[in-house]
């Protein structure tokens, strides 16, 4: 079965937003192959309990009032582009979201959300290129013997980690960095 398509997140496998699975979804009580492994905001214990086409349809936040991104987050709290309610809801209700140590946010360009990349160490900055690096530099502010230091350390699975988006309207690279 193909997964729903997610504008702001556009590989959610990659990312492992979603994983292939066996159990039964709380929403449609449907065992469709892949639950959603992400955080998820309700009052009902939802953790790996939904499935991608409940979030996609918006039914989870329907029948759970559940969201799988704050928010508020989605901009920063008002320190990245501001977006439209719909972008928000879109994001916060229809869209798997994604792990971070501490509060995830959504980057936001071009008044609109960005399509969510996934996590990057140092090397997975690297491999996409010179603009990456200075995505996550450019967030951070830091320069010289500090960057360099920072960047070193940075690790998709481990702490720091850096957390990389696309604009769909420009192409443009963004994000930000979190740790323990």
């Amino acid at each position: 079965m193909k997964l729903p398509t997610f504008k702001y997140h556009p590989d959610p496998i990659a990312t492992e937003s979603i994983a292939q699975s066996d159990e039964e979804c709380l929403c449609c009580e449907k065992v469709r192959g892949y639950i959603y492994t992400g955080p998820v905001y309700a009052e009902e214990e939802l953790d790996e309990a939904i499935c991608p086409w409940c979030i996609a349809d918006g039914s989870a936040h329907k029948k759970f009032d559940a969201s799988f991104t704050d928010e508020a987050s989605i901009g920063n709290y008002g320190k990245w582009e501001y977006v439209s309610d719909h972008v928000v809801e879109e994001v916060a209700y229809r869209t798997p979201g994604f792990s971070g140590w501490q509060q995830e946010c959504w980057w936001t360009h071009c008044g609109d959300a960005a399509a969510f990349v996934g996590r990057a160490g140092r090397k997975e900055l690297f491999a996409m290129g010179e603009k990456a690096v200075l995505a996550i530099q450019n967030s951070i502010g830091l320069v010289g013997e500090d960057w360099n230091r920072f960047l070193q350390a940075l690790d998709k699975d481990g702490s720091p980690t850096a957390y990389l988006f696309k604009c769909l309207k420009c192409g443009k690279l963004g994000g930000y960095q979190d740790c323990n």
